[in-house]
């Protein structure tokens, strides 16, 4: 079905960065405010997705151990609204297509012949730890990073994650949506033989108002985890850059 005079509408896939609404930008801005209707995940955060008029928001979130909504109920409410001509705008954490399903529902939009635009966000996987007072990667240190996830699909019969192989590549690993199996994967990490005493960093809401950040070793930051209580959403910094923190700490501030 079409709108009244037959026009298909149009679908946005918006990064809405690590969670401050001053770091959105100005495109996802002008996205939201002039939007039919918006679909979110809860990674937004509360400030950006409370800009966003109730009667506008319709929440297809997923939240791990919680409660979600299938994918397959996403693609085809987008398919739905955009043939009854709407404006709309899929509103991802982060940036769309970084663990955020984005090339899923860009192939679904595609092969249902709804026009769309993806609105990239700045990715927490590098604002989360440069909040923190981490970067990346750092000339004296480490000239490589990889981006993981900690959340597989669950259907996969083994991980497709080689954690030996990061291991010795030396570089920063950057885990998102992984503190539930920060245990499994420290372990494989160790036992591939990454130093114990490898810095690790743990930021959970980063650049939201209450970002919290937990420090430690790759042999204790487990422990770090549970007593700090660390959880989602968070991010895991594995590697010397991790120790910047402490040098930089005093002088940085919202961290």
């Amino acid at each position: 079905m079409t709108d009244a005079d037959g026009s298909v509408g149009k679908v946005y896939l918006v990064g809405s960065g690590p969670g401050d609404p001053d770091l959105l930008t100005v495109k996802a801005k002008r996205l939201l405010e002039t939007a039919d209707v918006v679909l979110h995940d809860k990674l937004p955060g509360p400030e950006i997705l409370g800009q966003i008029p109730e009667e506008k928001r319709e929440d297809v979130g997923k939240r791990a151990g919680g409660e979600w909504t299938p994918q397959e109920y996403t693609n085809a409410r987008l398919v739905e609204l955009a043939r009854e001509g709407k404006t709309v705008v899929r509103l991802k954490g982060g940036d769309p297509t970084v663990f955020g399903r984005g090339g899923e529902e860009m192939v679904h939009l595609a092969q249902n012949e709804i026009p769309f635009e993806v609105v990239p966000g700045i990715t927490s996987a590098i604002a989360g730890p440069e909040a923190a007072g981490i970067p990346v990667t750092h000339r004296d240190y480490v000239s490589s990073v990889s981006f993981v996830t900690g959340h597989e699909d669950p259907t996969k019969e083994e991980s497709a994650v080689d954690w030996a192989a990061l291991a010795d590549t030396g570089g920063t690993i950057v885990v998102l949506m992984g503190v539930g199996k920060l245990p499994g994967y420290t372990a494989e990490l160790r036992k591939a033989g990454m130093d114990p005493e490898t810095p690790v960093a743990l930021i959970e809401r980063a650049t939201w108002p209450d970002q919290r950040v937990a420090t430690g070793t790759l042999d204790t930051i487990v422990d770090v985890r549970d007593s700090e209580g660390i959880e989602p959403p968070a991010i895991t910094v594995i590697g010397d850059v991790a120790g910047e923190r402490d040098r930089v700490l005093e002088f940085l501030e919202g961290a």
